[in-house]
């Protein structure tokens, strides 16, 4: 596991200090890119430069998958890149509740920020694919949380799924002083359901599997006629359905919408 150490300048006597400069210019940057919702022209023009311009390219994906991030940039690396595909060793496997789970993540990601951190030392940069936006329930951000210190790293936001979501649905999310609340399809159905009864307007991620649930926490909280179902988002397979009408296989990248309703002139 990578030991987190001081930064190069604080490592090195003041007598090589000029070394030191050397040293930490010589360090590559890595760059967590949010690349949007799904549709390549959805992209930043700073995220496409850094995309095409990139030797070394890094992303996440489920073992033995192309990877949803990497399907996004098709078509736009370079000849010559270096993929490193970080590949999870566990997603649903096991509950989340499980001390194993974070216990498997963790050495996950330090060997993945292992690899990285190589890369930076040799002088070159990395773009680490993010689907949506890198801080929003992200897993660059826990590359990032320990990168800090180590490395240069730089942040591009991209568009949220969920913002992909409701434009896609051709309503306006939020009016007014509506007030606006995300949860995750994982959380117990009677949490999901008190928070959907408490709010105007809504936006539930990660809900794939967990739609059976998510239907019956919709229903405790008296919202049926409300909830959309958007799946892919911007993408070529995009679909919009009504949730009474939505069939109970759906992604896991799928997003339940209910629309805002306040104030308006």
């Amino acid at each position: 596991m990578l030991k987190i150490t001081p930064s190069v300048m604080e490592r090195v006597p003041a007598d090589t200090l000029g070394g030191a400069q050397a040293a930490a210019t010589a360090l590559g940057t890595i760059h967590g890119v949010g690349l949007g919702p799904g549709a390549q022209d959805l992209l930043s023009v700073r995220a496409d430069r850094l995309v095409r311009g990139t030797r070394h390219v890094a992303y996440f994906r489920k073992a033995g998958r192309a990877g949803r991030a990497r399907r996004i940039v098709e078509g736009m690396l370079r000849d010559d890149v270096v993929e490193f595909a970080m590949e999870y060793p566990v997603t649903t496997e096991i509950p989340f509740s499980d001390p194993r789970y974070n216990a498997l993540l963790a050495e996950f990601y330090a060997a993945c920020i292992e690899r990285l951190h190589a890369i930076a030392r040799s002088g070159e940069d990395v773009v680490v694919l993010c689907e949506g936006d890198p801080f929003f329930y992200g897993s660059f951000m826990h590359l990032y949380a320990r990168l800090q210190g180590v490395v240069p790293v730089r942040v591009v936001p991209g568009i949220t799924g969920m913002s992909g979501a409701w434009t896609v649905s051709g309503t306006p999310i939020t009016w007014g002083d509506d007030m606006l609340t995300v949860l995750m399809a994982t959380l117990p159905e009677e949490d999901l359901a008190r928070r959907i009864r408490d709010t105007d307007a809504l936006a539930v991620m990660k809900v794939g599997r967990n739609l059976p649930k998510l239907r019956r926490a919709v229903a405790a909280a008296g919202r049926e006629d409300e909830a959309w179902l958007v799946e892919y988002a911007t993408m070529p397979e995009e679909r919009v359905t009504h949730l009474r009408d939505a069939s109970d296989a759906t992604p896991y990248f799928s997003i339940l919408l209910i629309h805002g309703q306040g104030r308006r002139p």
